[in-house]
């Protein structure tokens, strides 16, 4: 297939995968609209220069993924493939009119009818913009602190740690020990909790831990302050969700949060 142009609205936290790396899975929309998932792709080991951003256009010469059933599943050639960022759609200000024009043309509010379409093979939904009605809280638990020590022993046995930087070593991405989920209704009062797998939450923590000295409560706290009570009840919230491979047939719910939309509301409304 000719090289397809993508733009980036999804990339969630890296993980070690089965086959024993750190990957990354990337979402965006293409050309026509239509969403499209890129997986898997060493982002971490790729040059800086293709290293892209959210809401930047890339091309990049993929191929349907032949392991992964679900429709929207591409893949790089191989994981040399050149990723060729081509611009951007900037925030304009806080209304994002722009990404809205790219992103909003197809907003789900009802889980019901999108986990219909999931299960349905001949649709097969994996990915989706979601408009919750409501979101209730940010749920934060605390979860296994390091990697399974299976796979970081594959990872060394591989080799795949060395890199070319002055100590030799590539160093695997951090563990979360923590999970952030958004415990939410959907516009037919169903409520659902959903584990958010961003990149940025990751990061956020992160950053924020730096900042007060390794406190973890205050991390959290500042997770919390920016997914609920700033995009939450400030912003025009949208939920980018995408189901798991795993569970896409089986699970109840089989969708995540993979990302989140937020600009400002385009109208004011009342808080009361």
């Amino acid at each position: 297939m000719p090289k397809e142009k993508v733009l980036i609205t999804v990339k969630t936290y890296p993980s070690l995968s089965a086959k024993y790396d750190e990957l990354v899975c990337t979402a965006g929309f293409k050309e026509d609209g239509t969403w499209i998932r890129i997986y898997p792709i060493q982002f971490r080991k790729k040059k800086y220069s293709q290293q892209y951003s959210k809401y930047q256009w890339i091309e990049i010469d993929l191929v349907k993924n032949t392991s992964d059933f679900r429709k929207e599943s591409y893949r790089p050639v191989s994981h040399d493939t050149e990723i060729k960022i081509l611009g951007e759609i900037k925030p304009d200000g806080d209304d994002w009119k722009d990404r809205r024009k790219v992103v909003l043309n197809n907003v789900y509010t009802s889980l019901s009818e999108l986990i219909s379409e999931a299960k349905n093979k001949e649709i097969g939904t994996s990915l989706a913009v979601f408009k919750p009605s409501q979101i209730l809280d940010l749920e934060i638990k605390s979860v296994d602190r390091e990697w399974s020590k299976e796979k970081l022993d594959k990872l060394n046995q591989l080799n795949l740690f060395e890199s070319s930087d002055k100590e030799g070593k590539f160093q695997v991405v951090k563990k979360l020990p923590y999970k952030f989920s958004y415990k939410l209704k959907d516009v037919e009062g169903i409520s659902s909790t959903m584990m958010i797998e961003d990149w940025e939450i990751g990061q956020l923590f992160w950053n924020s831990l730096n900042r007060n000295g390794g406190e973890e409560k205050l991390a959290c706290a500042d997770v919390r302050k920016k997914y609920f009570d700033d995009f939450a009840r400030t912003k025009d919230l949208y939920l980018f969700l995408g189901t798991t491979k795993l569970h896409h047939n089986t699970a109840p719910n089989p969708f995540v949060i993979i990302g989140t939309f937020h600009p400002k509301p385009t109208t004011q409304t009342s808080l009361f």
